[in-house]
């Protein structure tokens, strides 16, 4: 007999104590996910802190086990990029299925290891850890793969089972014309800082409804909290090719429009009209004027299929100019969405 969905709700739950438990104990925790991620400790801290999982409604709980479906044994296979996703990622499999193996990210194991092992601790010995995982081999069930769209395409060419996949991303955010600039700006510095803006929630363009100027004082202030905000968060170790990414971005946008340079950042500011320019992650943002919500979407057409997630100071606005597929939340709450099913809502 299979289980409930109350029962799915309590495995979940489970899962959440566990993550709670380590929080509590992250003094050991930290210095193996500085090593491991890049982070900064404070980076680190901040998510462990703020971003994991750990408190959900009934209802978001109710969601994220209707959207797990049902399967007799669920492979995981993670990515490195944001570390706490494991706690979604386990926890969508666990609802699915009373079989769950774990492939942690060969570049981050830490965080998914130990969660694993603190929810056996507390008595789900449904869950194992496995380093080495053949997708080949699996004749039953469904292999769950998080990270770049070439690994789902790979995990996809040889597995003989359902492939759900969660792709890259990035997240936009559109700051209205009755923004309140400091509140807007503060709010998305805040979703751009945590994990390095590595993550498909991450935001790396922000449109400003207005002219040129506008976008210019936005970017401004912009610039200004980053660099507060260094203080108190410092962006990790940038990898070689992120930096030349980066470089290449600054040059380009210094020719093409104007840039705002900090020590551990980079807003670019794009004329009217120009067509939108992803920037690297590691803390650059494009930002880009539009003078209605009309010329916004537009804009964005190029980039809806790997928009995943869409902050704004006005929630109604962000609905009619975001993808259907997008996250719409709040500034400053890009990086913090409700645990009712995979962040990613765009179709496998």
């Amino acid at each position: 007999m299979g289980r409930t969905s109350a029962e799915r709700i309590e495995d979940v739950k489970r899962l959440q104590a566990a993550a709670r438990a380590l929080v509590g104990r992250r003094d050991v925790l930290v210095p193996e996910l500085v090593a491991s991620t890049g982070l900064s400790p404070a980076n680190v801290e901040l998510a462990l802190t703020r971003h994991l999982e750990v408190e959900a409604s009934e209802r978001d709980l109710a969601q994220l086990v209707a959207h797990a479906g049902d399967a007799p044994c669920v492979a995981v296979v993670l990515s490195a990029n944001v570390f706490v996703g494991a706690l979604r990622a386990i926890a969508l499999a666990r609802a699915a299925s009373e079989r769950v193996v774990v492939r942690p990210s060969r570049r981050e194991p830490a965080f998914a290891r130990a969660l694993v092992e603190a929810a056996r601790e507390l008595g789900d010995l449904a869950l194992h850890i496995v380093d080495e995982l053949d997708v080949a081999s699996i004749d039953e069930g469904e292999i769950h793969v998080y990270g770049r769209d070439e690994t789902i395409a790979s995990v996809r060419a040889r597995a003989r089972v359902r492939v759900r996949g969660h792709g890259s991303g990035m997240g936009v955010a559109w700051i209205s014309s009755g923004a309140d600039v400091a509140a807007a700006v503060s709010a998305l510095a805040s979703d751009v800082v945590v994990f390095d803006q590595r993550g498909c929630l991450s935001p790396r363009i922000a449109l400003v409804q207005g002219d040129e100027s506008r976008a210019l004082a936005v970017a401004e202030a912009l610039h200004r909290e980053l660099e507060r905000a260094a203080q108190r968060v410092p962006r990790g170790a940038m990898p070689p090719e992120e930096r030349a990414d980066a470089s290449r971005y600054i040059a380009t946008m210094t020719y093409a429009g104007s840039v705002l340079t900090g020590r551990e950042h980079a807003v670019a500011v794009a004329p009217p009209g120009a067509p939108l320019v992803l920037p690297p992650p590691y803390r650059h943002v494009h930002v880009a004027p539009r003078a209605t919500e009309e010329d916004a979407a537009l804009a964005l057409t190029p980039l809806a299929k790997g928009i995943v997630s869409f902050g704004s100071d006005e929630l109604e606005a962000a609905r009619r100019i975001a993808p259907r597929s997008a996250r719409v939340s709040l500034l400053g709450a890009m990086q913090r969405p409700p645990l009712d099913g995979p962040v990613d809502l765009r179709t496998d």
